[in-house]
């Protein structure tokens, strides 16, 4: 039996095994409990529409964000795959989880830590994950954590391993492993690409949970805007916009015939260009994909009760500070889009025949750019997502974590934004503040040396010898660089190896170091309580 049967077989099998327990585990809400639906995307900046990025076509996203709540200032709290995912996935921070690369296990690493998907299925619901939710391998025990967190068996799609492959045809006519990849189907293997799978996957899902009076938790992780850039081949059309080392971009085909120089040399002009074009046309297949599918939750009469979270988990520079990555604490790294759609609150349930989610072409020109609904400005977490999920659907919110949490299996560490959602009237353009000089945000980054070197994109946990720990205020960004021993998980804070100070109304983009200034110093000490 081909597994994707299989998966669909599970199913079945947990569905009639568990008809009626969603209903005794919530007691006399169960008619008024929603599903929920997670989107995941790898390696995502605010580079959508709704974040009023004008050059990008993303109307699925944008369609999305008007009848949601966004949040404009979230961020990640580690700005690589592993170690953000199981921060927001199980609520805790890294330095609770320990899990700084890609090569451990938080329950023997840390603790047992409950997972968003855990808590649901603990509490009635069917849960499932579909494309890379967690990071796939160690950290995740080569098992996207089951069968503690799902009720089914993860579905992988099997194009994902001919990722980083030779599929992308070059100028001479040969198969390449490039960073830029536009493709045509017909050269890729089984002809068609992850994300495609990952549509088609939780669609079916979807219509199983449809004739199921089960409550249902799905979790779809996108891979793409992640390098490499494949992406069906696109209209002409596209507009062509759009200090780690970057070393894994240095590994593709196409950049080391650039031959730069490490760690510093540039990625010529041109090449850049086509680099932005790349990574803005995997953003628009990217919206495909999530029209696809919540076009398909509405058809299956789905989107009035279930709420859909769409976040990513960590961003992407595009040359900022001369960077190809992420890797870093800067914003363009740790600011992450986020927002929630929850039927009858950050929208008004549509009139019959009237639909909230139609399927849109990001290459229709008559398409026009929607504005987001519901906004709110204050600096919030990933971590938070853990609490609100389970608020909106009317679970109990877990306690807040004590410290030291390591022996507490539920509890969490990011505040619940359930105070966002006490809207007065949806018909009202309302941007939502709480008070944004008491909003702070926290990311942090590791690095083996002082000096940028081979590995300072993702050292090991062994290798780590610097910590630099952000705080991200509405005013400005404070990072400081601190010595840290990996063995014991501890930061000294009195070994400083450096600082980073940048006001956010001056210096945006965050390219003026005010650190070692003595002004930046003295405003710094102002800004301290």
């Amino acid at each position: 039996m081909p597994p994707r049967d299989r998966g669909l077989l599970w199913l079945s099998l947990v569905l009639g095994s568990c008809a009626s327990l969603g209903s005794a585990a919530r007691g006399n809400n169960a008619k008024d409990a929603l599903n929920v639906l997670l989107i995941i995307v790898d390696d995502l900046r605010l580079s959508l529409g709704c974040y009023g990025d004008k050059l990008i076509k993303s109307p699925n996203i944008d369609q999305l964000a008007s009848h949601s709540l966004l949040f404009q200032n979230a961020f990640a709290q580690q700005a690589v795959c592993a170690p953000s995912r199981v921060s927001f996935l199980t609520g805790r921070r890294p330095d609770t989880t320990r899990l700084y690369d890609f090569n451990s296990y938080w329950r023997v690493q840390a603790g047992n830590f409950s997972t968003i998907p855990q808590y649901f299925k603990e509490n009635g619901y069917v849960t499932m994950s579909v494309g890379k939710v967690f990071h796939p391998g160690i950290s995740s025990n080569h098992s996207d954590d089951s069968p503690y967190s799902w009720s089914i068996p993860p579905y992988h799609p099997s194009s994902e391993k001919y990722e980083n492959t030779k599929t992308c045809r070059g100028p001479d006519g040969e198969l390449h492993a490039n960073l830029i990849c536009p493709v045509d189907m017909a050269d890729i293997p089984e002809g068609t690409l992850p994300d495609k799978q990952s549509t088609k996957r939780a669609i079916q899902l979807l219509e199983k949970m449809k004739t199921s009076a089960s409550l249902f938790f799905l979790a779809v992780g996108y891979h793409k805007p992640h390098i490499p850039f494949r992406y069906p081949k696109v209209p002409t059309g596209l507009p062509p916009v759009a200090y780690n080392p970057w070393m894994d971009i240095r590994q593709r085909e196409d950049i080391q015939a650039l031959n730069l120089s490490v760690p510093y040399g540039s990625i010529p002009v041109d090449f850049q260009r086509k680099i932005r074009q790349s990574y803005f046309a995997s953003v628009s297949y990217l919206d495909t994909q999530v029209g696809h599918l919540l076009s398909a939750l509405e058809d299956l009469h789905l989107a009035n009760s279930t709420i859909v979270a769409f976040t990513s988990d960590h961003g992407w520079s595009l040359g900022e500070h001369g960077e190809w990555a992420k890797y870093s604490n800067f914003d363009v790294t740790t600011h992450v889009p986020l927002m929630f759609y929850v039927p009858g609150r950050t929208a008004l349930l549509p009139e019959a025949g009237k639909k909230l989610f139609p399927y849109i072409d990001p290459f229709d020109p008559i398409s026009e750019l929607m504005e987001p609904g519901q906004q709110a400005v204050d600096l919030v977490e990933l971590v938070s997502l853990f609490p609100t999920l389970a608020g909106l659907a009317g679970l109990h919110v877990p306690p807040r974590c004590p410290i030291p949490s390591f022996h507490v299996e539920l509890c969490r560490e990011g505040q619940s934004l359930l105070k966002y959602f006490q809207f007065h009237d949806l018909e009202e353009d309302l941007t939502l503040h709480v008070n944004p000089r008491e909003s702070v945000a926290y990311s942090q980054y590791p690095r083996p040396a002082d000096y940028p070197q081979w590995n300072s994109d993702k050292p090991s946990l062994k290798d780590i010898k610097v910590m630099g720990y952000s705080i991200r205020t509405i005013d400005y960004r404070y990072t400081v660089w601190v010595g840290f021993n990996p063995h014991e998980f501890l930061a000294n804070f009195s070994d400083v190896h450096a600082g980073e100070l940048y006001f956010v109304d001056s210096d945006p983009l965050q390219d003026h170091n005010m650190y070692n200034d003595s002004q930046g110093g003295d405003l710094l000490q102002s800004l301290t309580p």
